[in-house]
């Protein structure tokens, strides 16, 4: 399925985000674990989350999780430590996914997991039982999912967790947002010191939960804007004190010249003067806005350096290769240095006459891209249903919004 997007030429609008998967997801295991009798509010509606929930409710010995790395690693560790022997698999792209970091530490605390294929790799064969394991320590600049997924579980052993971490850790704001939400259900975790984290065996409670709504799906609305001349766009359900360490795309894009005012209902983007002519930025810890502001930044002709990369090679697709793919074929040569950080200076070449963009089954892909017709008239997205993933109605949005999207026959 192909479809072609073109922007109106003055844009105003108001969009009820979704929900946030990242708190979605957290909570729903947080939830089981403490056997809630209360159901969260405000769930995201997109894949990841659905299959989440059928997995927690499902009583088959197999569970399928298709392309949700975040249930894949969540997942694993609940099913570590709750009744009964499952297993766990999914798409061909998933069962490529390293995942031994997590199963070697969970092995350490006792759990009983198989490799079903490959080693390494998903599917898993994992019995559930009592860990008395109470200490792990694990490389910091692994995925934060699997930190999460561990510190989760914490609570339910027998000795708590001591969780210490080794070297740089990254994406620290998404271990710090699920150390809040377990706080949020009665957990006691918190850091001992910048690279050690303890969880006390103290059982979650049973609590009313609203998820707020998603900043990662906002950044794509600030590049809609960034890219206008003339643009105001009311973002529902934002609010200024935010778990999401992706809130963040507020203040960086100020340099790129767009404007967050915050209101009772969320905030209002409005454009105003460019503050840079040069972008570099650490992504260590805001990895999934990376591509937002790839793609943005090269458009705007801004040259950049963008560092702490690394885990984009682990995610739905090798974004960073994806991304150099697909902005040569609009006239962009992006360089990729030891492994983690991706660049621009200014060199272009020749862009393909009607690009279409490939997605490589990642959502973020789709939604990054999307906003260049704003700048290159009638582009063209491949497989664009991919946005399930995290933003089912990016597309009704776009269209609530005055751009143009239409299925290519």
């Amino acid at each position: 399925m192909q479809i072609k997007i073109s922007a109106p030429a003055n844009i105003e609008a108001s969009i009820l985000l979704p929900a946030s998967k990242s708190i979605s997801n957290r909570v729903l295991i947080i939830n089981a674990l403490g056997k809630g009798n209360y159901v969260p509010d405000n769930l995201s509606e997109c894949d990841d989350t659905r299959v989440m929930i059928k997995a927690l409710s499902s009583v088959d010995e197999s569970i399928d999780i298709m392309a949700a790395g975040t249930a894949m690693r969540f997942l694993t560790a609940y099913l570590s430590v709750s009744e009964g022997t499952r297993n766990i698999t999914g798409t061909k792209r998933m069962q490529e996914r390293p995942i031994r970091l997590l199963v070697d530490s969970l092995r350490g605390l006792g759990a009983n997991i198989e490799y079903v294929n490959n080693s390494g790799c998903p599917p898993l064969r994992i019995e559930g039982r009592k860990l008395t394991g109470d200490y792990v320590t694990l490389r910091g600049d692994v995925s934060s999912q699997y930190i999460s997924a561990l510190l989760m579980i914490a609570p339910t052993l027998k000795n708590g967790l001591t969780l210490q971490l080794n070297g740089k850790v990254i994406s620290k704001p998404y271990i710090n947002l699920t150390l809040q939400l377990m706080r949020d259900f009665g957990a006691v975790a918190d850091w001992m010191d910048s690279n050690c984290i303890r969880v006390l065996p103290k059982p979650y409670a049973s609590v009313p939960f609203t998820v707020e709504s998603d900043w990662s799906a906002a950044s794509y609305w600030y590049q809609i804007v960034a890219f206008s001349e003339n643009a105001q766009v009311e973002l529902l359900g934002l609010f200024p004190n935010s778990y999401q360490g992706d809130s963040r795309v507020a203040e960086l894009f100020t340099l790129l010249g767009v404007d967050t005012n915050f209101t009772s209902r969320g905030v209002v983007l409005k454009k105003i003067e460019r503050f840079t002519d040069r972008f570099e930025h650490d992504f260590i810890n805001e990895p999934d806005l990376a591509q937002t502001f790839v793609v943005t930044c090269a458009l705007m002709n801004v040259p950049f350096r963008f560092s702490g990369l690394q885990s984009l090679k682990i995610k739905e697709t090798d974004r960073i290769a994806a991304l150099i793919t697909e902005l040569s074929k609009l006239g962009y040569v992006l360089r990729e240095t030891d492994d983690s950080t991706l660049s621009w200076d200014g060199e272009r070449t020749r862009e393909n006459v009607c690009p279409i963009i490939d997605t490589y089954e990642d959502h973020r892909m789709a939604m990054a891209f999307a906003p260049a017709c704003l700048k290159i008239p009638a582009l063209i997205i491949n497989e664009p249903q991919v946005v399930s993933k995290s933003y089912p109605g990016y597309w009704n949005d776009l269209s609530k919004a005055g751009f143009s999207v239409t299925e290519v026959r």
